[in-house]
């Protein structure tokens, strides 16, 4: 069986959005709320919260995505969030 990743945003505790890629999301999103280890820029802004995923056939893939959001404005990586909520 081929291993899926994903690219995801998680809203955080002060609205601000992170995004991220992986091979186990669930893992990762608790890697992101409960480790000491956890980057900086996270822990001091917990919970993070998942907002949005897709997956991907290939790591870079994933890597190629996340960087295609990295680089969209806050308003649009909040449309494509509200998107899958309606």
């Amino acid at each position: 069986m081929e291993k899926l990743f994903h690219v995801y945003i998680l809203t955080c505790a002060d609205d601000t959005l992170y995004i991220g890629s992986t091979n186990d999301i669930e893992k990762r999103l608790h890697q992101h709320n409960n480790l000491k280890s956890a980057a900086h820029y996270k822990k001091i802004r917990r919970p993070v919260v998942l907002s949005y995923s897709e997956t991907c056939d290939s790591y870079k893939e994933a890597r190629t995505r996340e960087g295609e959001l990295k680089r969209l404005s806050k308003k649009e990586k909040l449309i494509i969030i509200n998107s899958v909520k309606q």
